[in-house]
Order: C-alpha cells, then sequence, then structure tokens
C-alpha cells in the first residue's frame, strides 16, 4: 500500500510499504479516507524529535472500516469512524480513571502511545491508504450518517478539537470569564473556538501572522498581533488587567518576531497577562530532551520560568497531551447538531501524492496554508 514515510529531517516521501494487516484479535483495518497534517507532525519533519527513518506519518485520521478482527465486538465492517490519536487499550489504570493520553499497556517506553509519533510506541501512521488500529472497540468513535458530507469537520474529532478544548479544560474555562490564547495554529484556533463554546464572555489571541489572526476573528476571538507592539501590555488593556485564564498553544519551538527560539516566551508571557489566582492550560508540545533548543537548559527540556512571579499571583497551571477520549463524543454530537463546525480552519484538500509538497508549504509557514487534510 502507498504511504507517507518520514525519510530524515525535511523529506518525507510517498512510498510503498507492507499493507495493514489484523496482528491481534481486537484489531481493525481502516481504509483511510481523511487524515490531516499537524503542527506536532512539523515537529519529527524538521528532525527535532526522536522519529526513526522509514515511519509512516499520521495521527490525525478517519476512515471506514474494512476488516475487524475476531475479538472485535462492537464496531463492524463498514463504520465510518474517527480514530483519536492516542492509542489506548481502555483497561489499565490510566485508562479506567480517563488519562487515554498515558495508557500504561502500549508498546512505549512511557506511557502513552499515538499513530506515527516519536517516542510513543511503534503504530504505523493514517497518512497511508489503510492503517491498523488496535483495541479496536475502544479507540473507534462510530459516526453517525451525516459523517460522509462532514468529514472535515469530524476528522478534526482526531486530535486538534478535543486537545484545543483540553486547553480549556486544564484552565478550567467558565462562564462569562476572560481568555488569553497563545497560538493561532490549529489547536491555539480550536482552543479560543472551545473558550467560546464554554461560554467565556471575552476570548484574545495572540499571534503574527495575518491569515491566522484572521481566523481567529472567524473564531469570535480579538487577534493580537504581537509584533505589532507590547502584546502583554495589549492583553492587559484588554481585560483591565489580566485574563481570567490562558491557554498556552505554540510549546518548545516559540519564537519572537525576528524568528529566534525562545521556548519559555509564551509560558512567561501567560504568567504575565493571566490575573492573580488565574489559571493556564498548557497544551503546546514541551520535550524532556531537545538537541536543537537555542541553549543548554532548553535542550535539556528545562525552561527559565518566571516560576517567582506565578508563585506570587498565586497561579495554577495544568498540563500535558489531550486525553482524547474524554471529549470525542461530546464534541462530536455538538458537530452532529450543528453547534459546531470546526472545518472552518481547513485551508486545503489534497491527495495522498502531493503530501511531501504540502509539509513543505505547512512548514514553510506559507501565507493561507493553515490546515491541511490529505484524502488517501
Amino acid at each position: 500500500m502507498k504511504a507517507l514515510v518520514y525519510q530524515g529531517p525535511r523529506t518525507v516521501e510517498v512510498a510503498d510499504v507492507p499493507d495493514a494487516r489484523i496482528e491481534r484479535p481486537t484489531d481493525v483495518i481502516v481504509k483511510i479516507t481523511s487524515s490531516n497534517i499537524c503542527g506536532s507532525d512539523l515537529h519529527m519533519y524538521e528532525g527535532r524529535t526522536t522519529m526513526e527513518t522509514g515511519r509512516t506519518l499520521g495521527h490525525e485520521n478517519l476512515g471506514i472500516v474494512i476488516e475487524t478482527g475476531s475479538g472485535v465486538d462492537r464496531v463492524k465492517v463498514g463504520d465510518r469512524v474517527c480514530l483519536p490519536f492516542n492509542v489506548a487499550c481502555g483497561f489499565c489504570a490510566n485508562c479506567e480513571r480517563g488519562f487515554t493520553g498515558f495508557c500504561l499497556s502500549v508498546d512505549s517506553d512511557t506511557p502513552g502511545g499515538a499513530y506515527g509519533f516519536a517516542a510513543m510506541g511503534t503504530y504505523a501512521g493514517g497518512q497511508a491508504e489503510n492503517l491498523r488500529v488496535p483495541w479496536a472497540d475502544f479507540n473507534c468513535l462510530v459516526l453517525p450518517e451525516d459523517a460522509a458530507e462532514k468529514e472535515n469537520d469530524y476528522v478534526m474529532l482526531a486530535d486538534i478539537f478535543p486537545t484545543g478544548y483540553h486547553a480549556t479544560e486544564l484552565a478550567d474555562v467558565s462562564p462569562g470569564e476572560s481568555v488569553v490564547v497563545y497560538g493561532g495554529g490549529p489547536v491555539g484556533l480550536m482552543a479560543a473556538y472551545s473558550a467560546h463554546l464554554r461560554g467565556a464572555s471575552q476570548v484574545l489571541l495572540v499571534d503574527r501572522r495575518p491569515d491566522r489572526l484572521r481566523l481567529a476573528e472567524q473564531a469570535g476571538a480579538v487577534a493580537v498581533d504581537d509584533s505589532a507592539g507590547d502584546h502583554v501590555e495589549q492583553i492587559l488593556d484588554l481585560t483591565d488587567g489580566g485574563a481570567d485564564k490562558g491557554c498556552e498553544c505554540v510549546g518548545y519551538q516559540a519564537h519572537d518576531p525576528q524568528g529566534n527560539e525562545k521556548p519559555e516566551a509564551t509560558m512567561n508571557d501567560l504568567v504575565a497577562s493571566v490575573k492573580a489566582t488565574g489559571a493556564i492550560g498548557v497544551v503546546g508540545v514541551f520535550l524532556p530532551q531537545d538537541d536543537g533548543a537555542p541553549s543548554e537548559l532548553t535542550q535539556k527540556g528545562k525552561l527559565p520560568f518566571d516560576f517567582g512571579q506565578f508563585w506570587f499571583k498565586g497561579q495554577r497551571i495544568g498540563t500535558g497531551q489531550a486525553n482524547v477520549k474524554a471529549y470525542n463524543r461530546r464534541l462530536g454530537r455538538l458537530i452532529q447538531h450543528g453547534r459546531a463546525k470546526p472545518s472552518f480552519i481547513v485551508s486545503h484538500e489534497l491527495p495522498l501524492n502531493e503530501a511531501a509538497d504540502a509539509y513543505r508549504h505547512f512548514d514553510d509557514r506559507d501565507a493561507g496554508w493553515t490546515k491541511v487534510v490529505l484524502k488517501p
């Protein structure tokens, strides 16, 4: 079968790989009909992770079940399903508590597994014709009858919509509160969108790219251009002294308008722009090791963090990858009943054979390349 294979920094290619096959009775095989390119894919694409050459990328996947293992009971051939990027068993101690992003049964050295993701198991990605799905009865979200016509909405349930919502959950966003989101990529836009769904009275989104800032306004947020003056001061002025809650949706490759990487920048800006006793949700990726980081400290996954100010303001932080299963069914109902349409961020739908070019455009942050959906 055809799949998009990582061959080294900034080199991916569509190649022939072994067919996806049933390996355990609880597996299914899904024919992929949509697979998104994620900002997290770019960390691997740029060579900033331990991603092995020869692996298939893609963790935001949706498709049709074409084969089931003998131990699969609920999921049927022909079902259209969306797959959480977390590979999870459903029965370990962490999964039982709802922390499916930290499953203890996956074939990974650390808690948590994912499709086509560095250091999160050996699972193949879904930027391919077909995908093996382990523990399928648990992992497959069977979609309703409108799934085909709303496919670009439902595929966002694989990662970015639940992840954006997770940022607001970690920050404990409540009705009537003000929220500042750092980062206007797809996850940041979904965090702003989710803050509105949770009843926030005021949402601000910080970025510097005009296309992202326009989408932020489309999501109902106040766009704050951090290249047009002191953005923290802008936020303090707009929120009368600081936002109630904040969301970090950038991660360890944060950089200033001149392009200099400052992994600690958004974290410290959030401490400065969220009011005393406020909460911060961090879903941007931070790694325990990054050989490409700008300093010896940050190469070890450590940040020069404004902890004194954080402590003095009595703030709190929630962090970690989204446990997609905790949210995807509820968010899917919002899509089904017309209350949410996350596909507004999609800029390109492309066949799999154009994936390498799409990665290059997305990595270069070319204007208008905000979210790419591959259609194998």
